[in-house]
């Protein structure tokens, strides 16, 4: 009889616990996580006119990758460099209209941006987030013309500057696995004063780097 009771109660135990330790699966996290991750970009410029002239669309792509420290699962700083680079034409917008002068003009734009934020638990296997933070953001317009084997400098560069700038994403992250997480976010960046002095930016009025964007991360640790 007390063998049996025995059982009853181990069994009635072990029913209870299945639910709980399904939910706590992917809740042993540590203290204190350092997590590499990769991220892809894509990227709607405040400066439309300006993007749109030289590449034909305002929105761009950038990869990249960072770290990530979060500790106790919700408070986290995060590091986060990019890149896009892409040969558009030389272009200059007249009374409203655009004119490209088949002049290639290659683009680079490296951010290096550090933001600090929040996790909300919302379950073990989703974290919403918010973050802000600053960047430093390198811009770079070079054009080539007849002489390919001459310097840099001979060939031409137009603008190789940098500038700092604010960031603000918010997004949720899915933990895929106790090691792997995929974050989406939307992204909100200004970077004033970076635009202005090439000829297309300066005719369309525009001096803003920063724009809208939608980012994917793959996040490496727990």
């Amino acid at each position: 009889m007390r063998i049996t009771r025995c059982l009853v109660v181990s069994l009635t135990l072990a029913a209870l616990a299945a639910p709980v330790a399904a939910q706590t699966a992917f809740d042993d996290t540590p203290a204190l996580s350092i997590r590499p991750f990769g991220v892809g970009t894509l990227e709607s410029f405040a400066a439309v006119d300006t993007f749109t002239a030289v590449f034909g669309r305002s929105y761009q792509p950038f990869l990249g990758g960072g770290v990530q420290v979060v500790v106790q699962d919700r408070y986290f700083v995060e590091l986060t460099a990019s890149r896009f680079e892409r040969t558009g034409q030389r272009a200059f917008i007249s009374g409203g209209k655009t004119f490209q002068l088949g002049i290639p003009s290659k683009t680079t734009i490296t951010p290096f941006e550090v933001t600090g934020g929040y996790r909300f638990r919302l379950s073990p296997r989703i974290r919403p987030y918010g973050a802000a933070g600053v960047g430093v953001y390198l811009y770079k317009e070079e054009s080539d013309f007849a002489d390919q084997t001459a310097p840099p400098p001979a060939r031409g560069v137009d603008l190789d500057t940098r500038h700092v700038g604010f960031v603000l994403n918010g997004g949720v992250e899915f933990r895929a696995h106790r090691w792997v997480g995929v974050g989406a976010d939307v992204q909100y960046t200004h970077v004033p004063g970076i635009l202005g002095t090439g000829a297309v930016s300066q005719q369309a009025g525009e001096n803003d780097l920063g724009g809208i964007a939608g980012r994917v991360k793959l996040i490496l640790g727990r």
